[in-house]
């Protein structure tokens, strides 16, 4: 560890959590799968998951992409009704939260199978909250958390996730949004509990575990860029701020990232939290830090927030317009958008149509490239399109 410290404060020289009546123009992005269907073969010579990927990017409309950076929730259970939730929207993920899972196992796969089987091609991404310990969805994973994995070997951590990786599979999950790359030795944080270490060494060995165990299962995700540690406060109610230095940071916070990068972790949550010291912006509508990830610590996956609708809920006046706060995730450099929504998205003044229309006629006033949106879109393809290959 103390190899991978030297590297990551070499490398950073510079510097989840997830908690009305939409319009007609769902209309559009309903049939994102449908018509894009008939995408070419892709060639011999080329990777065939990118070569689709491309192809399918090609047959779809500037609406379509932007729907497809969307991973929303709907509550229930009826998988008929979660699939044509999906199909609606065009999104390209979707959350489960507690209200989301049946009595067994066996009802959960059942009930994925149905939700992601309009496009068996490219079948959109499920993910799920499952840490283990105080954030645990399913009823029937006993399996050990970070508030008992910290004080085991790293080899406790990498067979817990392992099994817990096995259960998300067999339920039909491809996404654990369930590694905490988080680091504090404070008992007063609300993250402490969560933590799979007190020290970045501890975290570290531990992080990887993590994404070792889950890989060829699921993919790993690693939460809450660039640290929720350095904090006392909760970001599900406000946006947690820290004065701490970058140099600090790339020695306290960076090592678990970097441990979980190079154990090859699929996903980075990026969470609403402030290092003045680098930005006053969140890091989730944050461009230094996004560039920080990937410049510095050589991440080149897939970015996610955490919920959106934190950011409002936080009562600051800044962030209560969820439109722009989509637009700033998207330009700040997040691949996808988490929103966790209740059964009546209007109930929560929001609307998954309206987002995209914003995000939309923010390509077109150029505070997006476009160029960016085919390239957060083609990634998720890629990414979607593996599940499909793998089965």
């Amino acid at each position: 560890m103390a190899a991978l410290a030297l590297t990551v404060a070499a490398a950073v020289a510079v510097t989840g959590c997830a908690t009305g009546a939409p319009s007609g123009a769902a209309g559009r992005t309903a049939s994102a799968s449908r018509s894009a269907a008939a995408t070419p073969s892709p060639t011999a010579n080329a990777d065939p998951v990118a070569a689709y990927a491309r192809a399918r990017l090609a047959n779809m409309t500037l609406r379509q992409k932007v729907a497809s950076l969307l991973m929303l929730h709907q509550p229930g259970t009826d998988g008929s009704a979660l699939r044509g939730f999906v199909d609606r929207y065009g999104v390209g993920g979707m959350i489960l939260m507690g209200d989301n899972i049946p009595a067994s196992p066996a009802a959960l796969a059942a009930q994925n199978a149905t939700m992601t089987a309009s496009d068996p091609e490219l079948p959109p991404l499920v993910a799920i909250d499952e840490e283990g310990g105080d954030v645990t969805r399913l009823p029937w994973d006993s399996l050990p958390g970070a508030d008992a994995l910290k004080s085991e070997p790293p080899a406790a951590t990498q067979t817990a996730f392992a099994q817990r990786g096995a259960l998300l599979k067999q339920a039909g999950v491809t996404v654990n949004f369930g590694t905490v790359a988080d680091t504090t030795a404070d008992p007063g944080s609300f993250i402490f509990d969560r933590v799979l270490g007190t020290t970045p060494a501890a975290a570290a060995e531990r992080v990887s575990a993590s994404v070792t165990g889950e890989r060829g299962q699921v993919y790993s995700t690693l939460k809450h860029f660039p640290g929720h540690g350095e904090t006392e406060a909760d970001s599900h109610t406000s946006i947690p701020a820290t004065g701490l230095s970058v140099a600090d940071w790339q020695t306290r916070d960076a090592p678990p990232f970097a441990a979980g990068i190079t154990a090859g972790a699929e996903l980075v949550m990026f969470g609403h939290l402030v290092y003045s010291a680098v930005d006053a912006a969140p890091a989730s509508l944050s461009a230094p830090w996004h560039r920080i990830l990937s410049d510095r610590l050589g991440y080149r996956g897939v970015t996610i927030t955490d919920d959106m609708r934190m950011l409002q809920d936080s009562g600051l006046a800044q962030y209560a317009d969820q439109r722009e706060n989509a637009i700033q995730a998207l330009a700040a450099g997040n691949t996808m958008l988490l929103y966790v929504l209740p059964a009546d998205p209007a109930a929560a003044g929001l609307d998954p149509d309206a987002l995209v229309d914003a995000v939309v006629a923010a390509v077109g006033s150029g505070r997006i490239p476009a160029a960016q949106i085919d390239a957060d879109a083609r990634k998720l393809l890629e990414l979607r399109r593996s599940l499909a290959v793998k089965e």
